[in-house]
């Protein structure tokens, strides 16, 4: 008998009144794979990832986690969810949080090792109200982790971390796949997908736009980047190309050049390092390189900023 996939959703369908959040979704995570869900504000994504959860009930359509219907009782020792916000007690010291929910599982991690592995232990006495909103995002973590499940649910995970603190989830997050636990993140920052994902999706207005591994999305080695001083004629620059290229300035001073559905060769980086020398440019920090998953999240979804 095959294992089932981490989640599987087909023609997921969810209506608030009139407005559509969901509209015939189908998508796969696999199992032991960090799976992330994208899109802009209001693309459906927090809905489908409830709906998994089983906190919301689909109008149309079916979901499976683990094979088993989301909130079904089989399922919720197998399954660990992160909540961006809310659902500890303000009161309640970090420590004993964990030392109660590890106490609801029949294998759970150590609270102790716990806190250390989250850069915790230095304050595990405070309450929760009184730990910083990074560190409130690593207890919800650790909360999320503490049973063992097989798959956990992530909601923006590193929203408001330092960077230290950022890194230190992103290493976690890496040692729980290797240990095969399935991971499904939602995340605005497109430079965490790309680092942390086996395979991403890309939806909009409740539909995916596109999927796949961040190489396959962001394709061949197709820019090459370069700084100088701002204000380059950026269109003289182009008429040096070759037909099927496109270039920008974007931020003053960076300049983009990008082979469309191509990769960068010899003869383009000689005619553009010879177009800046004739005119006495200095083409700094040259470097070639394929286009972001930010890139092509913008491509897909706008530019304009979503309520």
């Amino acid at each position: 008998m095959s294992i089932p996939s981490a989640v599987e959703i087909s023609g997921l369908v969810k209506r608030y009144g009139t407005a559509t959040a969901v509209d015939g979704l189908t998508l796969t995570a696999a199992r032991g794979a960090v799976t992330a869900i994208l899109g802009p504000n209001g693309a459906g994504k927090t809905t489908t990832i409830e709906i998994c959860e089983g906190y919301r009930r689909p109008d149309q359509g079916t979901v499976r986690v683990l094979g088993m219907a989301p909130g079904s009782a089989a399922l919720r020792p197998r399954v660990g969810v992160m909540l961006q916000s809310g659902g500890i007690p303000p009161a309640v010291p970090a420590a004993d949080y964990l030392t109660l929910l590890s106490r609801f599982h029949t294998s759970p991690i150590d609270p102790v090792a716990l806190l250390e592995l989250t850069g915790l232990t230095s304050v595990a006495r405070l309450p929760y109200k009184r730990l910083s909103g990074g560190q409130q995002q690593r207890l919800s973590l650790a909360a999320a982790v503490i049973g063992r499940p097989e798959v956990v649910f992530l909601d923006e995970p590193t929203a408001g971390l330092d960077p230290q603190a950022r890194r230190a989830t992103w290493e976690l997050i890496s040692d729980l796949r290797t240990a095969g636990v399935s991971l499904i993140l939602t995340t605005h920052f497109m430079d965490e997908a790309e680092r942390l994902s086996d395979h991403v999706v890309i939806i909009d207005h409740g539909r995916m736009v596109a999927e796949g591994t961040p190489a396959n999305l962001t394709g061949t080695a197709g820019q090459l980047r370069f700084r100088a001083e701002p204000g380059l004629d950026v269109e003289g620059l182009l008429t040096a190309l070759p037909p099927g290229t496109a270039a920008k300035e974007s931020p003053a001073g960076h300049y983009v050049v990008e082979v469309l559905g191509g990769a960068v060769d010899p003869t383009l980086l000689a005619t553009v390092t010879a177009w800046c020398a004739e005119r006495g440019v200095l083409a700094n920090s040259l470097r070639i390189e394929s286009r972001t998953l930010e890139d092509v999240f913008l491509e897909l979804t706008g530019t304009e900023l979503r309520a």
